[in-house]
């Protein structure tokens, strides 16, 4: 199992669908750190993590992070 570094959990209100952001603390060839994103879907035997569906999701996902950087330069 890859050890990883979470990074942020969030839960979209309208959906209720829960996202995790986590790193592997790799780099690509610039130097940006590679970031993944996963659903978090509770089951009655536990917690797994999922897939990103849709572009929709994906499209929300990245305006969370984009939020997220630009909050954290400030």
């Amino acid at each position: 199992i890859d050890e990883v570094e979470i990074l942020v959990t969030f839960e979209f209100t309208d959906t209720k669908k829960a996202y995790v952001i986590y790193t592997k603390n790799e780099t690509d060839d610039k130097g940006n750190v590679t970031v993944y994103a996963s659903s978090i879907i509770d089951e009655p035997t536990g917690v797994r993590l999922g897939g990103v569906q849709t572009e929709e999701e994906w499209t929300r996902i990245k305006e969370v992070l984009r939020k997220l950087a630009k909050d954290g330069q400030q």
